[in-house]
């Protein structure tokens, strides 16, 4: 195994590389005996690249995950996926031509997974990095007024889901059941508000910090998607024909607004992006890859691509 790191900015990931790849059998024994090292560098760096462990299916890579912990077996969050098998999905369904921005998973939820683990199964032919940056740099890189705004405000996250045709998805689809009741229990639990219009549509408002505690580390990030929700992340011209679509932008699929309902300018977004993209780090990704990331340590996104791309993503 040999140790190395990439670092750009104040990002870091820490590159572990086994030079024999272990057979099948073998496998789940050696990343048992890692697991420590694993364990403090991601608690260190926040994301640790394993090459060389011969990866090659679902399976395979949910065995691996496993030995960190349970995979999360459902996933009711805002991004397009398609689950592979129990616990691993295909990572975010997007237009391959757009990037996705950084930003910390689900961390509009009540619940967010604590680690995300990426697999790359077949590498694209340009493009398709997905980029990690520092939470911790990203905080005390913000403009001192911005930052105060959303750590005394928090954000607001606004979702409208059809009942069966319209913008979006619907939250039949979002929520796997066409049964309301389960639906309402799954948004009290998660201590959302919501309402349902006259047409079925389901209203949704969760306010979240936008800044939050590592409970192992004791640091102070920057732990939202804010920017990802806003209207402004879209390119203009498909930010303009949305909104031309509806009567306000609570009718939007997804939107944001700071957590006491005031709007957050798209300057101020703007900013939030260009500071996470100061320190961000990225990679060519390669067959077999699997990047694990702190989800609250780091931010993580994707860049645009050309040719096939299959990365899966399982949760913990």
């Amino acid at each position: 195994m040999t140790t190395q790191s990439m670092t750009a900015g104040r990002t870091s990931i820490a590159v572990l590389t086994e030079e024999h790849p272990p057979d099948p059998a073998g496998r789940r024994t050696r990343v048992a005996e890692l697991r420590d090292q694993i364990d403090e560098r991601l608690l260190d760096v926040g994301a640790v690249l394993l090459r060389g462990l011969g990866i090659a299916s679902a399976a395979e890579f949910h065995d691996v995950v496993s030995c960190f912990g349970e995979p999360f077996a459902a996933y009711h969050g805002n991004s397009p996926r398609t689950a592979v098998q129990d616990g691993v999905w295909t990572s975010t369904e997007y237009p391959a031509e757009y990037d996705i921005s950084l930003h910390n998973e689900l961390s509009q939820a009540s619940r967010w997974p604590g680690r995300l683990f990426f697999c790359c199964l077949s590498a694209p032919e340009s493009g398709g990095s997905t980029p990690v940056s520092d939470g911790r740099a990203m905080l005390a890189a913000l403009d001192p007024a911005v930052r105060s705004r959303f750590e005394s405000r928090g954000v607001a996250y606004l979702q409208s889901m059809h009942g069966g045709f319209g913008l979006g998805r619907s939250w039949q689809d979002t929520y796997r059941t066409e049964d309301r009741r389960t639906v309402e229990e799954y948004l009290r639990v998660a201590d959302a508000q919501f309402s349902w219009t006259d047409e079925g549509d389901l209203r949704i408002r969760q306010v979240r910090p936008a800044v939050r505690t590592h409970p192992v580390t004791g640091e102070r990030v920057w732990f939202n998607q804010a920017e990802q929700f806003h209207v402004s992340s879209l390119p203009d011209t498909e930010a303009q024909a949305l909104l031309d679509l509806v009567e306000s932008e609570v009718e939007l699929p997804q939107s944001a607004t700071f957590g006491d309902g005031t709007p957050i300018a798209p300057d101020e977004l703007a900013h939030v992006r260009e500071v996470a993209r100061q320190n961000e780090c990225a990679f060519p990704w390669q067959p077999g890859d699997i990047l694990a990331i702190d989800n609250m340590l780091v931010l993580h996104g994707r860049h645009a691509y050309s040719g096939a791309r299959r990365i899966l993503v399982a949760m913990i």
